[in-house]
Formats: structure tokens, C-alpha cells, sequence
């Protein structure tokens, strides 16, 4: 599978602008390409509670749509962010357009960052699809600081994590890091997509994208300016990842934990079966 990864710049709460950059990119896709990754909030950057009514639309709103036909005409499949409007409630969300423009995907943030909160409502599940052969997931952004959520997504069966990324200087480096280690400890490829350039309230986001392999190693990596990385995933490395030994097989996760002290006043986990 031959990915892009589009680390571009993006300007909050301004949509136009924003749809423009990624219909470019699309119309710009490499012979071969398969799937296109943005970063995430893609097409709306990050609202505000005073703004997000204004710029979020739903899943079927011109932005989205636009999207997708562009996916649709350039026989590439697309993985976006945007800001969700669904009813009176907003969500953090990427989603996984075809290359026929059908969204084959849909995940809201399940854990929130700070600014999210009283902005977006959190996700309520992990959810995966099937593309070019392979099972695909998304997480977003500082959903990666919690492995549960790329054991959750894995435990679906995933080959292949989508992370679209909104990390600002100077905690870029602890997504560059949680990748490595969320692709290792599940045994699946990783694309992590993040932001460069600029933001509201003086933020600077280091982009630092990367496509890493199930054994943890970088494929590729992006330099630190706004590029769309060419990045190439030779699926025989997930059959050769798992061919000794499966950590999701090995994994005791049906044990429960139980907290006891000693008589020194000692604390401990005791392991115990259902």
C-alpha cells in the first residue's frame, strides 16, 4: 500500500482555507497512492466554545462533500478531520473516505485534551474497517497517550493505525515516542499524521509525521516543514511481526487486578482469574 502524508499547515476556524489545502493535495497525488492522511481537525482546525457552532458541520455538510468527490474523482481514498456536528452536539472526528468517496469510517476522539473539553463531547467506541486488504482503525491525537486505545483498536483486528495529530511544541515529541511504542506493542503498522506551522494562542506544531512498522521500527519519517511524505507499507512485515509470538494471544487481559497491603504496610497487585 503506498500512503501520503500530508503534514500541512492549518488555520483554525477557517474552513475555506482549509478545504482549498486539502482539494490541492488530493489533486496532487502521486501515480500509485492509495491513501491520503491529514491532520487532525483537517478541514476545520480546533473551534472554540464560542465558535464551534459557526464552523462544525455534519458528516453530509459542503466541506465533507467536497471531499469526497474529490477522493471519488482522483481514485484515492482519504483520511480527514473535522469538527462534527451532529444535532446539537460536536465531536472530534476522522473519517475514512474511499477512493469511490463513501466513508467507510467514521471515529470520534474518544479522550479529550484539555482545550477539547466544553468544545467537543468525547467518542463513545473504537470501530474498524476493511480497505485495500488490510483492517484499519483511527485514533486521534492524544488518544495515543493511553495504550488502551491502540490495544482496543487491535483487539478488532487492525493491520494498519491511523493517527491524525494536532500536537503542539512542546509535547510533539511525546506522540513521536507513544507511536513507536502503540505500533510495537500491537503488532500492526502506524501512520501518524501531525500539523506544522502555526496556531490560535501562539502555538507551533512540530509536525514530526511518521509511518512506523509493526516491530516498531520508522519507515519514514517527515522533516520538520510543511511536506506530503511518500510513505510505502509492505504488508509481508505483518505476517513476519507475528510469526513467533502475538502479544494480543498472550496477553492475560481477561486477569483482574486486586490491591492488597502487608503487614509492613506494603502495597501490591495479586492477580486473580475470573
Amino acid at each position: 500500500m503506498q500512503l501520503e502524508l500530508a503534514q500541512i499547515p492549518l488555520v483554525d476556524g477557517a474552513v475555506a482555507h482549509n478545504l482549498t489545502r486539502v482539494l490541492d493535495v488530493i489533486a496532487k497525488r502521486r501515480g500509485g497512492t492509495d491513501l491520503i492522511v491529514f491532520p487532525e481537525a483537517t478541514l476545520t482546525g480546533f473551534p472554540a466554545r464560542t465558535n464551534v457552532r459557526d464552523i462544525a458541520e455534519p458528516l453530509d455538510g459542503p466541506s465533507l462533500t467536497a471531499v469526497r468527490n474529490a477522493a471519488r474523482d482522483a481514485g484515492v481514498a482519504v483520511a480527514v478531520g473535522l469538527a462534527e456536528r451532529d444535532a446539537n452536539r460536536f465531536y472530534n472526528t476522522t473519517v475514512l473516505i474511499d477512493e469511490r468517496g463513501d466513508i467507510a469510517l467514521r471515529y470520534r476522539k474518544t479522550h479529550l485534551w484539555a482545550s477539547d473539553v466544553g468544545v467537543f463531547e468525547a467518542g463513545d467506541r473504537f470501530a474498524v474497517c476493511e480497505f485495500k486488504g488490510m483492517t484499519v482503525g483511527i485514533l486521534i491525537c492524544y488518544d495515543i497517550e493511553f495504550p488502551e486505545t491502540a490495544r482496543a483498536v487491535a483487539a478488532l483486528g487492525a493491520d494498519l493505525l491511523i493517527v491524525t495529530n494536532g500536537n503542539m511544541d512542546p509535547f510533539g515529541p511525546v506522540h513521536r515516542r507513544a507511536i513507536v511504542a502503540r505500533a510495537m506493542e500491537n503488532q500492526m503498522f502506524a501512520a501518524l499524521v501531525n500539523r506544522i506551522g502555526g496556531g490560535d494562542e501562539g502555538l507551533t506544531f512540530p509536525g514530526e509525521s511518521a509511518l512506523v512498522s509493526p516491530f516498531g521500527d520508522v519507515i519514514c519519517e517527515a522533516p520538520a516543514k510543511e511536506t506530503v511524505l511518500l510513505a510505502n507499507l509492505d504488508d509481508t512485515l505483518l505476517a513476519a511481526s507475528r510469526e513467533h509470538y502475538s502479544y494480543l494471544h498472550d496477553a492475560r487481559i481477561e486477569l483482574r487486578l486486586t490491591a492488597e497491603s502487608d503487614a509492613q504496610g506494603g502495597r501490591f497487585f495479586t492477580i486473580q482469574s475470573p
